[in-house]
């Protein structure tokens, strides 16, 4: 979806209200697709002094599956953006609080691939506390416990060998 931001730039309009669906079916996470509903984007672009600003909300569910367990989930995500909108950058450094548009036209379908992109977390988990999978026979330590026997350091054996003993 392009919006055309002349309106607000020239001073004729003061807000643009955003309310959309954006489509990140082939958004790839890991090699997976995990966005199946779209992301809600709320909000508004508006004038004050001179300077547009946009201020809108993303909402999506994401459908994966824990880097622990491999368990399917479904986590629901929401955050804010707040920036300036501007047609050029005089100083490249600080371009994080800004979103530099060409012909007065912002393309919300790119921006909102960028950030959801940005604000993915490297990994997913089911839970905080999730213990993941035993490396030894593979069973999910969330959801039972294993028998298996703890591998010992090779450097602690001679250790081992007077437990043993008693």
């Amino acid at each position: 979806m392009k919006i055309d931001l002349t309106q607000l730039f020239n001073g004729s309009k003061n807000e643009i209200s955003v309310n959309s669906l954006v489509d990140l079916s082939d958004l790839l996470y890991s090699s997976y697709t995990p966005i199946k509903n779209g992301v809600r984007v709320n909000g508004s672009l508006f004038s004050k002094a001179d300077v547009v600003y946009l201020d809108i909300n993303l909402s999506f569910t994401f459908c994966g599956f824990c880097d622990r367990c491999a368990e399917e989930l479904a986590k629901d995500f929401s955050f804010d953006i707040k920036k300036i909108v501007v047609e050029q950058l005089q100083n490249e450094k600080d371009d994080d609080d800004y979103i530099v548009i060409k012909n007065k036209v912002l393309d919300l379908d790119e921006l909102v691939n960028e950030e959801v992109s940005l604000f993915l977390p490297t990994k997913i988990l089911c839970r905080e506390d999730c213990k993941g999978l035993c490396p030894s026979c593979g069973i999910n330590l969330n959801v039972s416990k294993c028998d298996c026997k703890k591998d010992v350091d090779p450097r602690m054996s001679a250790l081992l060998q007077l437990l043993d003993e008693e």
